[in-house]
This record gives C-alpha cells, sequence and structure tokens, in this order.
C-alpha cells in the first residue's frame, strides 16, 4: 500500500465527518499487488486470505478515548476493560468469524494507580475468557488522557464470512436483539438520574447468534453508530437502497420507559445513538426459515434510495448515526 499525496483542503473534520474521513483516506490508498488481501477498508475488519487456507484471517482494531467511549465517573475500571475488548469482539462476530488474538496499547495519565490498572486489566481478561479470545501482547506509554486501543486477528470459514458489500434486491433487513438501550444509560447518566444503566455500563456483543445465522445471510454489520448509519454502510457498500420501517424497530420496555422520563425520543437513540452492539444482517426470504432466536425483520433491500416509513407508509429519508467528529 502507498499513500497518493493530494492537497488537502481546509475542511474542518466536523465538517467533513467521520464516513466522509475514512472515504477520504480511503481514496488515498493504491495497494500493492498482494494476492492475500481479499477485503481492506470498507468492512467491521480487513481480511485476508493465504493460497489454498480453508479459512480467512480477520483483522480489527479499536480506539477508545477517556471523555468520548467512557466517563471515569460513570464506569469503573473493570467496566472500561471489557467494553474495550467486546467492541471488537463485536467486528469479529459481524464478519461471521471467530476472535483468536489480541493486542493492547494503552496511554495511562501521571494519576492512574497500580490497583486501577490492575482492574482495567482484569476487566479486559474477562471479556477475553468469555469469547475464546488469548491476549498476546501490546504496548503502554504515558498520556494526559487515558486511551485505550486493541486489535484483534479472528479467523472465519469461507462460508461464513460476511461482508458489507453482499446485500441483494429483495433481502430481509433484520436486527438483533434491541437497539437504543445503550444511549439510554448514557443519557441518564448525563442528566443525573437513576433508571437502566446495566447495559451502558457492560455491553456485550452477540458473537454466538453471529455464528449461527452467518451461513445464511448476505450482508451483516455490528451496531456500533446506531440502525440509520448500519443500514446505510450496507447499501452504500452493495450499491443498492433499503427500506426501513419505523414501527417495527426493535426497542424495550426499559428503554421506552428511559426515554419517557427524559422526555426524549428513544427511536433517535435506535437510529443514531449507537453502541448497542447488536447485528443488522440481509437474509433472502428463502433462508429466512434457518435464522432462529432473537431477532426482527425491520425492512427490505431495494434498487436505490434509502427511506425511513412511518406506519401509515410515507418515507422519508434515512439518515442519521453517531459521528465522532460532529
Amino acid at each position: 500500500m502507498k499513500l497518493r499525496v493530494d492537497i488537502m483542503n481546509e475542511k474542518k473534520l466536523s465538517e467533513l465527518g467521520e464516513s466522509g474521513l475514512i472515504k477520504s483516506i480511503a481514496g488515498m490508498l493504491e495497494y500493492f499487488e498482494d494476492d492475500e488481501l481479499f477485503k481492506g477498508v470498507g468492512d467491521d475488519c480487513a481480511v485476508l486470505k493465504e493460497k489454498d487456507a480453508k479459512e480467512y484471517t480477520l483483522l480489527t482494531t479499536d480506539m477508545l478515548v477517556e471523555g468520548d467511549h467512557f466517563d471515569l465517573d460513570w464506569q469503573d475500571p473493570w467496566q472500561i476493560g471489557w467494553k474495550s475488548i467486546i467492541v471488537n469482539i463485536s467486528d469479529i462476530a459481524a464478519m461471521g468469524g471467530l476472535p483468536r488474538w489480541g493486542l493492547i496499547s494503552i496511554a495511562f495519565p501521571d494519576d492512574i494507580t497500580v490497583p486501577f490498572a490492575d482492574e482495567l486489566f482484569k476487566g479486559m481478561i474477562s471479556a477475553s475468557e468469555r469469547y475464546g479470545l488469548n491476549l498476546i501482547g501490546g504496548d503502554t506509554t504515558h498520556g494526559d488522557n487515558l486511551v485505550i486501543n486493541i486489535a484483534l486477528i479472528g479467523k472465519v470459514e469461507e462460508s461464513y464470512l460476511c461482508l458489507r458489500g453482499d446485500a441483494e434486491v429483495g433481502d430481509l433487513i433484520c436486527v438483533s436483539g434491541d437497539l437504543g438501550k445503550s444511549w439510554a444509560g448514557l443519557e441518564l447518566f448525563r442528566s443525573g438520574k437513576k433508571g437502566y444503566t446495566d447495559y451502558y455500563l457492560k455491553p456485550d456483543c452477540r458473537l454466538e447468534f453471529a455464528r449461527k445465522v452467518a451461513p445464511h445471510v448476505n450482508a451483516m454489520i455490528d451496531v456500533s453508530d446506531g440502525l440509520a448509519s448500519e443500514v446505510t454502510h450496507i447499501a452504500e457498500e452493495s450499491g443498492v437502497g433499503a427500506e426501513v420501517e419505523k414501527s417495527k424497530i426493535p426497542i424495550s420496555e426499559k428503554t421506552l420507559k428511559t426515554g419517557r422520563s427524559l422526555n426524549k425520543d428513544p427511536m433517535s437513540w435506535a437510529l443514531s445513538g449507537g453502541e448497542d452492539f447488536e447485528l443488522i444482517f440481509t437474509v433472502p426470504q428463502k433462508e429466512l426459515k434457518n435464522i432462529d432466536g432473537d431477532f426482527t425483520i425491520v425492512g427490505r433491500i431495494i434498487q436505490k434510495g434509502l427511506y425511513l416509513m412511518d406506519e401509515k407508509g410515507k418515507k422519508m429519508k434515512l439518515e442519521g448515526g453517531y459521528d465522532h467528529f460532529s
């Protein structure tokens, strides 16, 4: 890979947005001839395939920054460590794979104590043991804020590999579990009220469910930035459109209750909140009989256009999603 050096304009990252930045970077990359590179930028993981190998290698990395992805006033070190591993395993799950090895890099501020660091690593180890991940190395350094970066390597069989770009017109759009629950907890902490914060403090991923559905679905992605963003990613990568029925988006009674207590709309959390780490996947109608478990059909893949449909069938533009730079 090499970088094409282009003249950068004066637009700020807050104007470009996270998705725009990724597209800009991808546009500057030119990959060297590499027979093992199956998929680069544009999916939950990069994908490698060695010649004659019976499975693919998955590579992913995620960074968690104090004050953005976690708050030391609300979350203890064990919970922060747990989350840092879960967000990465969720990416592996979205590709249909299994996590194998992990590398940890952390920048510690001056005021971090040894007991805090111990609990942080215990949380990481607990999540790793839960999902069969071996932590095999990493790096530590000093910084003004606590910053955690995890890199994972996974494996996936050819028949299980799921890409964002494999959705087909006519596929049903499905969502595992329920949405908006993580953002509900965040809003409670921001408001200083008590309530449903369990999932925000200890999120989980859908690895087992992903392994069950992967052989039967076309495209799949994890919900890290909200349903609107993830469906848009699938549509753009697949060159198709999508219709989502607003009334079918799954939101739990706990999340709805939180919305009422804060006088806020939980639907906005489901569409744009993120960090639910559920799965959105597209499945052909004929394969639906093979999908079993906690999921909801929320829409379908169409030829073009991105729409959110209300109860009366009125179409609105499907837009939203959490953006780190906005």
